[in-house]
């Protein structure tokens, strides 16, 4: 037996501002930022488990003071009862009575139960040896039910589909698991197409991004039409007929003036329009799709939770379903809303590129391929280079794949050292700063 014994938190920042990675139409000047996780254990193999919130800076310091709240839920807890049953683990998180008043489902604190949960999965996946996804995959179809809250979903998917579509995915998994290992997973790249960046860097990084094997680049839109116009025609032209382009406008527009303003872009033949509206619009993207039809509307990023993702899907409101490794409650909730788009037939094309988050999310893809929907068909992960260096075991990405870690555990690991220079505000980045940057508190 062992028991959890310290449990540490750190608020990452990395100023990203200052070359403007990562900029969009609602966030010109992100600093990608991590609240950040460990959590030891008296075990005598001393692994720890890690996890991470994503931000873009000012707040990084709330999420972290949210995640730290949870250290009573932890601190002297028998670590091989909370791993042995982590349905259980995940329910007795989310349904505290006083912690859902703060959401319910969603949120600070519920993005900071979901730090926990992928730390504690990271935990168990390094105490199986095996990386978080080959361990999610040879878990039996009854175990992976075990790990969903079907509150609130029954009405779309209930336990009785679940089953029905894990137990049929389970004779193709090892021929799938091999092909997983011999070609990769299918990537695409968002990082020619920040907003800050000139005409001229879009052509050089997307050019590269070609000569890389990626067959889709995304570019970020809505802060001006003519420029956006002028940026989508000068990518097309770029990379030919044959190369996807999304767009990606990050909540931008209303519904009319998302329908408008993709009638511009159009004729570039656009992949996906991402995030044209509130994610909360649930009735708005239904009518962006009808609108913008048969260009595919993508969101999922910034969904707060499985009854959303579920709503979204029984309303038709999106075809590209983006889960996200750190917004909602951790692996256990994205195992469901990876079932939720098995159960209507919608490809799943995860948010990543954040820091952390495409070492976090490509398991949940290889999973989903391996046990639930068998597909890679029109299926991708985002990938964005940067800040990979700061993690034990980066991504391997290449000729346009994601290619399937060995390593054991969830990817989201930091180095110490990482953690230490970047630390806010007493890290030696943040101390020698000298003007104020776009994450700066």
């Amino acid at each position: 037996m062992s028991t959890i014994v310290a449990i540490h938190t750190h608020d990452v920042r990395f100023p990203t501002s200052r070359d403007l990675d990562g900029s969009d139409a609602m966030n010109p000047d992100p600093d990608y930022s991590a609240a950040y996780l460990r959590i030891a254990t008296d075990h005598p193999d001393g692994l720890e488990g890690h996890g991470f919130v994503f931000t873009i800076g000012r707040g990084n310091d709330v999420e972290t003071a949210a995640v730290t709240a949870l250290t009573p839920f932890l601190a002297g807890r028998n670590v091989e009862e909370l791993l042995a049953n982590m349905g259980a683990t995940w329910k007795e998180l989310v349904h505290d009575s006083q912690l859902r008043w703060l959401g319910p489902e969603k949120g600070v604190m519920h993005m900071a139960i979901g730090a926990v949960i992928n730390a504690l999965w990271d935990l168990k996946a390094k105490r199986a040896g095996l990386p978080l996804w080959r361990l999610l995959a040879t878990m039996t179809p009854e175990e992976l039910v075990e790990l969903v809250d079907f509150r609130y979903l029954t009405d779309a998917l209930t336990e009785a589909d679940a089953l029905e579509i894990l137990r049929r995915a389970v004779p193709g998994r090892a021929a799938r698991t091999a092909r997983l290992l011999a070609e990769g997973y299918p990537g695409y790249t968002t990082t020619p197409g920040w907003l800050g960046y000139s005409d001229e860097k879009l052509s050089r990084l997307a050019r590269e991004a070609v000569d890389a094997g990626f067959r889709q680049i995304k570019l970020k839109v809505g802060a001006d039409l003519a420029d956006d116009v002028r940026r989508v025609r000068t990518a097309r032209a770029t990379v030919g007929p044959d190369i996807g382009i999304a767009v990606d406008a990050n909540q931008r527009w209303g519904v009319a003036e998302a329908i408008e303003w993709m009638t511009h872009l159009a004729p570039y033949d656009i992949a996906w329009i991402e995030e044209p509206t509130s994610p909360d619009d649930i009735l708005g993207h239904a009518a962006i799709a009808r609108g913008v039809a048969p260009i595919p509307v993508a969101t999922g990023e910034h969904v707060q939770n499985r009854v959303v993702f579920k709503q979204m899907l029984q309303a038709g409101a999106l075809q590209v379903l983006q889960i996200d490794a750190a917004r909602v409650a951790g692996v256990n909730e994205n195992v469901a809303i990876l079932l939720l788009a098995a159960k209507f037939g919608v490809r799943v094309c995860p948010h990543a590129g954040g820091v952390g988050l495409c070492e976090a999310v490509q398991h949940l893809s290889m999973f989903d391929f391996v046990a639930v929907s068998g597909s890679m068909e029109g299926r991708m992960i985002e990938f964005v280079d940067h800040l990979h260096e700061h993690f034990i075991t980066p991504i391997d990405v290449h000729d346009g794949c994601y290619w399937p870690p060995s390593a054991p555990g969830g990817g989201g690991q930091m180095h110490a050292a990482s953690i230490a220079r970047f630390s806010y505000p007493d890290g030696p980045v943040w101390q020698d700063e000298t003007t104020t940057v776009g994450g700066a508190a």
